[in-house]
C-alpha cells in the first residue's frame, strides 16, 4: 500500500471518528423546542472554524444561525437543518436520551435522527469540502434553527425573511431531515404536501328532543359536514401526492339527554397536494359548505404551504442528490412527497430547489430515538459526494472519481 493509500485511510477513519463524536456532543445539548442550549453556540463556533462568516440572532427565545463561505463566483447552495427536538419524557429508554451513548452499534439520544444525525454528517461532509485543495466555486450556507419542531415561526420563517432582505437568492437547498425509509439514500423528498388545520363552530337551535321540529340539531349538522368535508374530489391532485381530510375532533357541549345541542365544535385538518394551494383549498371547502354557511364560524390554522421540486435542465439539484446516492449505494432513490411538513417549504421558491435527504425515520420521535452509526456514516458519504457535485464538479465536468 503507498504512502498516500495509507494517509488517505487515516484521514477517513479520523472523519469517522469525528462525526460519532460531533452526534453524541449535539445529543447532550438539551434543546428542547425553542431552546438551543448550546447547540446553535456549539456550531457556531466549529463554522467559524472552517472560515465561515456566521451571523446569530435570537427572537422571541428562539436562536437562529446563517453562516456562509464563499469560494469565488458561482451558485448559492444551502444546507437547512434544525437542532431542536421533542421533549423526550416518559418510556423505558435503554439510555439515558441526552447522553448519546453508543448501544449495540447505535448512537441512541432524543434528536439522534431527528434531526442532530443530519447535522453532525454534514459538518464532517463540510470539513471535507473545505480542505479540499482542488478549485471550488459558489457560495455555501447553513441556515439552523432551534424552531423547527413548533410552531416554525420564529425559525426558517425568519431566516428566508433576513435572506431575502439581503438580496441573496439560493440556487439551491438540502434539508437534513430523516427521510430514509428502511435503509439510507432509498428515500428522498423532492417536495411535501401542505398542511392546514380548521377550528368549525356550528350553530344550531336548542329545544326539546320531542319536538325537534321546532329545532336544529347542531351535532346532525356535523355529520352532514363531516360527510361534504370527506367526499370533496380534489381534481387538481398530482400523481402520488394525494389530499386527505382527517376530522381529529368533535365536541358537543351538552349535559343532557332531553335537549337537542344548538353548539357543535369540530376540528380537521388537510394534508393536501402540491397542486394546491391554502387558498385553493380554503375554496373548495367554502364551496362545499356553502349552503350551510350561516351555520358554520370557520378559523383556519397553521398553513403550511406545499412545494415541489421537478427534474431541471440546468443545474439539477434533484439530479445531483439522486446521483450521489447512487455513488454511495449503487440504486437510485425512491422520491416522495409524503410525511409531514418541513421547513424546506419557507426556502422553495420557482427559483430555489429543494431536496431532503437524511438517516432513516423509523424512530423519530419515539422512546429509544437512535442512529446506527454505519447509517450515519452513509449520509455522511453521501453529503460529501454531493458537496463535492455542487462546489467541485463543475470544474471538471463532474468526472470526479468517487471516494
Amino acid at each position: 500500500m503507498t504512502f498516500a493509500a495509507q494517509t488517505n485511510i487515516q484521514q477517513q477513519a479520523s472523519q469517522r471518528h469525528a462525526v460519532i463524536d460531533d452526534l453524541q456532543t449535539l445529543i447532550k445539548f438539551k434543546s428542547v423546542t425553542p431552546q438551543q442550549a448550546g447547540a446553535i453556540d456549539w456550531l457556531n463556533t466549529q463554522l467559524r472554524a472552517l472560515g465561515f462568516d456566521c451571523e446569530q440572532f435570537t427572537f422571541n427565545n428562539v436562536t437562529n444561525l446563517i453562516a456562509k463561505i464563499s469560494f469565488g463566483d458561482g451558485p448559492n447552495y444551502a444546507f437547512s437543518g434544525h437542532i431542536d427536538v421533542v421533549p423526550a419524557s416518559g418510556g423505558a429508554w435503554r439510555a439515558e436520551p441526552f447522553s448519546g451513548e453508543i448501544i449495540d452499534g447505535a448512537i441512541y439520544g432524543r434528536g439522534s435522527a431527528d434531526m442532530k444525525g443530519g447535522v453532525a454528517a454534514m459538518l464532517a461532509a463540510c470539513r471535507a469540502l473545505v480542505s479540499h485543495t482542488v478549485n471550488k466555486q459558489g457560495t455555501f450556507y447553513w441556515l439552523i434553527t432551534s424552531d423547527e419542531e413548533g410552531e416554525a415561526e420564529y425559525g426558517s420563517l425568519l431566516i428566508a425573511e433576513r435572506l431575502a432582505q439581503q438580496g441573496i437568492q439560493l440556487d439551491g437547498c438540502i434539508v437534513g431531515e430523516p427521510t430514509s425509509h428502511l435503509q439510507v439514500g432509498d428515500t428522498i423528498k423532492n417536495g411535501r404536501r401542505g398542511a392546514l388545520s380548521a377550528q368549525l363552530t356550528i350553530k344550531g337551535k336548542a329545544g326539546h328532543v320531542a319536538y325537534p321540529e321546532n329545532t336544529l340539531n347542531a351535532a346532525h349538522l356535523s355529520a352532514d359536514v363531516v360527510k361534504r368535508l370527506t367526499n370533496i374530489m380534489w381534481q387538481r391532485d398530482e400523481p402520488s401526492s394525494k389530499t386527505s381530510v382527517q376530522i381529529t375532533g368533535i365536541n358537543v357541549a351538552n349535559v343532557v339527554d332531553n335537549m337537542v345541542p344548538a353548539w357543535c365544535e369540530m376540528t380537521f385538518n388537510i394534508r393536501y397536494s402540491h397542486g394546491y394551494k391554502s387558498s385553493d383549498i380554503k375554496n373548495d371547502i367554502q364551496f362545499a359548505l356553502a349552503d350551510l354557511q350561516q351555520y358554520i364560524d370557520i378559523e383556519w390554522q397553521r398553513p403550511c404551504e406545499s412545494f415541489y421540486t421537478s427534474h431541471q435542465t440546468n443545474n439539477c439539484l434533484l439530479e445531483k442528490v439522486e446521483q450521489a446516492v447512487f455513488d454511495v449505494t449503487g440504486s437510485y432513490p425512491l422520491l416522495s412527497t409524503s410525511g409531514g411538513t418541513s421547513d424546506g417549504r419557507f426556502f422553495a421558491n420557482s427559483h430555489t430547489q429543494v431536496i431532503e435527504c437524511g438517516v432513516r425515520n423509523n424512530t423519530i420521535h419515539q422512546v429509544n430515538e437512535h442512529v446506527p452509526i454505519n447509517d450515519l456514516l452513509k449520509i455522511e458519504q453521501i453529503y460529501t459526494r454531493l458537496l463535492k457535485k455542487l462546489f467541485i464538479g463543475s470544474f471538471n465536468n463532474g468526472s470526479e472519481k468517487p471516494d
